[in-house]
């Protein structure tokens, strides 16, 4: 197993560290596994779940580095149970993960941002990819400002700080958030991601709900041209950098937060509550909108959730997977792998910062694991 991401953080391998130990299951039982080609008799962790295959495999994947942490504890769990099945994942963000799964030159892509229309009409003639929901984040607002160990921001005045448009922290606008704090009069240094990004496109999404300035200016996606600021590569450049510099603000997945040590704001909720951050959070966030999960999967990001325990900035994160695979025996472990993630794996995401599925989108996520095939014939019927 090998998970890599330029200039990681302790982050990955302090995630690691959660890799030893069983597994235990999370999930209903699905309908039971039939033995494939190549498959053992045994099947995958996981009550029913479809069998791994008995010779040695070897999958790649790349993309997001937003569930990085969390793709890492689980190859480790998978591989103790199936050590004859090697992943090596490359978290190089989600608009990589999207260009090499169109170049066909992974096994599955991993986004935070599901692929475009266009980014669809792209794929090679006769290609169709699958979104398989695997987690939900929160993208937070980090910080590094000396002294102040609470900070209040709401959608406005975020939007304006990354326009540059508030250029120093003890600008009234911050001040009138923060009324208990001592807000110096630094520079605001913003941080922001330099690559193609899910955690991105999320964060643009609030910012554009919040403020027609970054509407009509910078606007939504993967990549923007930035305003004002320093560009730093994946979920751990932009921690690092706003760890590394005083007066710094930027956007990170949860989990890197809370990895590198850096502070986070409270933001703003729908229903006018500062909230800080948290599974519990997101998860508030996920359960009222599966009413609206759409049938093709591509879920936008959830911003400003009703509830007042409700973190406004949440999002799905993706595996991109090849709905018919051309090797029959490398489908089969993906597949596996796959169920195994919906199932067991889905234990491990809170106590990493992630929450779960929610119970109604993981059904739908394992029912779409049967319409992969090989040959037109279902891996897993």
């Amino acid at each position: 197993m090998i998970i890599t991401s330029p200039g990681r953080l302790s982050a990955l391998a302090l995630a690691a560290a959660f890799a030893v130990g069983a597994c235990s299951g999370s999930a209903s039982p699905s309908p039971a596994a039939s033995t494939a080609p190549g498959a053992s008799a045994a099947a995958s962790p996981g009550l029913g779940g479809p069998a791994a295959p008995s010779g040695d495999v070897s999958l790649a994947g790349a993309g997001a580095t937003f569930p990085g942490p969390l793709y890492q504890v689980w190859v480790e769990k998978y591989a103790a149970a199936h050590p004859n099945v090697k992943i090596d994942y490359q978290a190089i963000g989600s608009g990589g993960g999207i260009k090499n799964i169109t170049a066909q030159t992974v096994a599955f892509g991993a986004s935070d941002a599901t692929m475009k229309d266009a980014e669809i009409a792209a794929l090679p003639a006769g290609t169709k990819i699958l979104h398989i929901p695997t987690a939900l984040g929160a993208v937070v607002f980090i910080y590094n400002l000396p002294g102040v160990t609470e900070l209040n921001l709401d959608g406005p005045t975020a939007a304006d700080i990354f326009l540059g448009t508030i250029k120093k922290w003890n600008d009234p606008k911050i001040a009138a958030l923060n009324s208990s704090a001592t807000l110096p009069g630094a520079d605001i240094v913003v941080v922001h991601r330099s690559d193609g990004s899910g955690t991105t496109n999320a964060f643009t999404t609030y910012l554009g709900a919040v403020s027609d300035g970054w509407k009509n200016g910078p606007g939504v996606g993967k990549e923007v041209n930035w305003p004002t600021g320093i560009g730093a590569k994946g979920n751990d450049g932009v921690a690092g950098g706003v760890k590394q510099t005083p007066g710094a603000i930027g956007y990170v997945e949860l989990n890197y937060a809370t990895q590198a040590a850096l502070a986070t704001a409270k933001l703003k909720n729908a229903d006018g509550a500062f909230v800080a951050a948290s599974v519990d959070g997101v998860t508030a966030a996920a359960d009222a909108s599966v009413a609206t999960f759409p049938a093709d999967f591509r879920a936008a990001p959830i911003i400003n959730g009703a509830g007042a325990a409700t973190y406004p900035i949440a999002a799905y994160t993706y595996l991109l997977v090849y709905a018919d695979q051309k090797d029959q025996v490398k489908g089969q472990a993906l597949v596996s792998f796959v169920y195994w993630a919906l199932t067991d794996g889905q234990a491990d995401e809170a106590g990493l910062g992630y929450a779960p599925l929610p119970k109604a989108v993981q059904d739908k996520a394992l029912a779409e694991l049967h319409t992969i095939t090989s040959g037109g014939t279902p891996i897993w019927p």
